[in-house]
């Protein structure tokens, strides 16, 4: 970890050398690729970065983290649409102050209804108007939203959540039009922000341009933001190294391609970073044989995750539980706490014996394997760890074959929960147990894939919400570790590391270092050529 944490902050001293020393240019069109097929742009009904890192310049939010500080946290939350915001004393009432004069794409103006007709969508206070909602847990504490004027809008909570604020600084948490419907954002998104939506190839590219009536005087500098798709994570190093795109995908470069990128392209401005995804086993704990937690068990006891960290990152990556760890992370376990946890035990034979002694039980052997697929999305970054998966799996008596899906098909299928096993990707939006537990393990949560559901536990999550003091929060946050290790409710395999590089003249560029989702607003990024 602190070889990781060494390696990031030499990428971010390379990113403030990169800041611009001379007066910033207007013009040019920033060309990147990208790795698959978004299934949509609208990013209220969806869940991949695949949707939220090329549309998320179309929009604004009422606050968003600060575009130019690399950690996101509570403090660096800056105003966008909102000029100001107050909590009443009792913490359950936020209001905003919204900025006047500001426009949709197609001039109609934005207001404090636009505000709430989006949160009411999102949080399912109004049922019907969005066709899936994967955030709708963010917002389960929301009673009411309430208008005064044109200008004002005040968020009503059933109980204190200072995280509220922190989610919607996010990169997920656009604010979009009352007076468009919410197919139309599906197909041709209409936002307040710096780019305006040009077109979406399937399969082909993806192009927005820069927005004239932009409320930010002279922003943005870009004149416009193409991705193009390239499947092959090979054909975008070559592309990039020649000088075919202005930057490489924000998340693809590994650590063995970073030196190839240097070494190819020595002035080359690149940053590793700690990413807050984690590649985790997805198990749908409805199908047989699944539904058994022996089993269920018995494929975590098999899980060697220094051998996916060795492979996959070169030892970079981070073992841990949900939450990240420290140095980068404030909620995770420290290692010799986490290894307290169910199947993170070192020796990884002595828990391999174990989980041949549950097959064996469940009458599973060398002559009577247990024959299923590993199902996951057919991209690297998932693909790789999931045949690293199945290849582990074979220790204890399984015959596996990967299955590996186009993003659109792959997300349906999960939301469907239309798989046995698999191999999964989770990205944090932002650094905060509310966020992490409700998204991913409450009751009836869209993105809660397994469909796990422990009632003790959500009255846990629902006590470290509502708990100021960081101490007593952090120690509610570690019993919730040790539960959701215990049930096998997502086990995590490891948090990952991602690498971005971009030729020198492109400027301005911050690279998150604990999320993926929200630093792509780029309406102060320029090109000096």
């Amino acid at each position: 970890m602190l070889r990781l944490f060494h390696i990031v902050l030499a990428g971010l001293m390379m990113a403030a050398a990169s800041l611009p020393a001379a007066a910033q240019k207007h013009g040019g069109v920033l060309t990147l690729p990208h790795v698959d097929t978004p299934p949509s742009p609208s990013i209220h009904e969806e869940g991949t970065a695949s949707v939220v890192t090329p549309f998320m310049p179309l929009f604004n939010n009422l606050v968003l983290f600060d575009q130019h500080i690399a950690q996101n946290r509570f403090d660096t939350i800056v105003p966008e649409l909102a000029t100001a915001w107050k909590w009443t004393e009792d913490g359950t009432t936020l209001t905003f102050t919204l900025h006047p004069g500001v426009t949709w794409h197609d001039g109609k103006p934005f207001t404090a209804a636009d505000v709430k007709c989006t949160w009411d969508m999102v949080s399912g206070l109004v049922p019907g108007k969005i066709r899936r909602s994967p955030r709708q847990a963010w917002f389960i504490n929301l009673k009411e939203i309430s208008v005064n004027g044109d200008h004002e809008v005040s968020f009503h909570l059933k109980q204190p959540q200072p995280s509220l604020i922190a989610m919607l600084a996010t990169g997920w948490s656009p604010v979009y039009p009352c007076h468009v419907p919410s197919a139309t954002m599906r197909t041709k998104p209409i936002g307040t922000g710096p780019f305006r939506f040009v077109e979406y190839r399937l399969n082909e590219s993806m192009r927005v341009q820069r927005n004239p009536n932009y409320w930010k005087p002279g922003l943005p500098y870009l004149d416009g933001i193409e991705y193009q798709i390239v499947p092959n994570r090979a054909t975008r190093m070559l592309a990039f190294t020649a000088g075919k795109f202005d930057m490489t995908y924000p998340t693809d470069v590994t650590v063995p391609l970073m030196r190839d990128v240097r070494s190819q392209n020595p002035d080359a401005q690149c940053v590793m970073r700690t990413s807050n995804v984690s590649t985790n086993l997805i198990i749908n704990r409805d199908a047989p044989p699944f539904n058994n937690l022996e089993i269920r068990r018995a494929l975590v006891l098999t899980l060697d995750r220094k051998a996916f960290i060795d492979i996959q990152t070169e030892g970079t990556a981070v073992q841990a539980g949900t939450m990240l760890p420290p140095p980068a992370g404030v909620w995770g376990m420290p290692p010799e706490e986490m290894r307290k946890m169910f199947g993170y035990d070192p020796d990884i034979e002595k828990q391999r014996a174990a989980a041949r002694a549950i097959m064996k039980s469940l009458g599973y052997g060398p002559d009577n394997l247990l024959r299923t697929k590993v199902f996951t999305r057919n991209t690297n970054s998932f693909r790789d760890p999931a045949l690293i998966l199945s290849d582990q799996l074979k220790t204890i008596w399984f015959e596996t074959e990967v299955e590996a899906v186009e993003t659109p098909i792959y997300y349906n299928r999960v939301f469907k929960k239309d798989y046995s096993i698999g191999l999964n990707l989770t990205g944090a939006s932002l650094d905060d147990p509310d966020q992490q537990y409700l998204e991913n393990y409450a009751c009836g949560s869209l993105r809660n894939y397994t469909n796990y559901c422990n009632a003790d536990l959500e009255k846990d999550i629902s006590r470290q919400s509502m708990e100021m003091d960081f101490t007593k929060r952090r120690a509610i946050v570690w019993e919730i570790e040790r539960k959701l290790a215990e049930d096998v409710a997502r086990p995590i395999i490891f948090h990952g590391v991602a690498g971005a590089c971009w030729h020198p003249y492109v400027k301005n560029v911050t690279i998150m270092v604990n999320s993926v989702y929200n630093g792509w607003r780029w309406e102060d990024i320029w090109m000096d050529k």
